[in-house]
């Protein structure tokens, strides 16, 4: 007998409860339908409950939510990377909430600090290194993020590390793109 997915309604409720904007993905998808998602953000439990609809993939609005979301990429090597880095300059791996993508690469979530705006950046493009990725707030829509309880080509996203959500450490945020709010 298989296992039955869990709830896409029960995990966009769970990341709701934890602080954060979520919208509707198409079911296995990773792209919004259509523009506007990020004025499509829900942060009420009511609401999340009375319009989800079961099995819808779940986005994480970055500017909705004010996270900044690392994307730690398998093929660019970001965890590795990152641990170097973090190695290099006498910080520790930042313990904070964390989801496993369907490559085996990582989400890190994080508060974003509330005076300055982080873009959205990726294929190597910030000081943190290769395989990072940034999903910032931004100016205008910011980024967003896979949340865990989708599910990509038949494998889900899953939290790996469920921990509070850390305040983006300032060793993380010198290195990225930040601008002045």
């Amino acid at each position: 007998m298989c296992a039955e997915p869990p709830s896409t309604t029960a995990a966009a409720v769970d990341l709701v409860q934890r602080g954060l904007a979520v919208f509707p993905l198409p079911p296995g998808g990773w792209r919004p339908a259509g523009s506007g998602w990020h004025v499509r953000c829900l942060t009420e439990l009511s609401r999340v409950r009375a319009v989800w609809r079961e099995g819808d993939n779940i986005g994480v609005g970055c500017r909705a939510s004010r996270v900044v979301g690392l994307d730690l990429d398998v093929e660019g090597n970001g965890q590795a990377g990152l641990a170097a880095l973090a190695a290099r300059i006498g910080q520790d791996w930042p313990d904070t909430l964390t989801v496993r993508t369907p490559s085996g690469g990582l989400h890190l979530y994080f508060r974003a600090p509330a005076d300055c705006t982080i873009a959205s950046l990726s294929g190597g493009r910030t000081a943190l290194g290769q395989g990072i990725d940034v999903r910032g707030p931004g100016r205008r829509s910011g980024g967003y993020l896979i949340g865990p309880g989708s599910v990509v080509n038949g494998t889900p996203y899953v939290i790996s590390r469920d921990v509070a959500i850390l305040e983006l450490p300032g060793w993380i945020a010198d290195r990225v793109t930040v601008l002045p709010v």
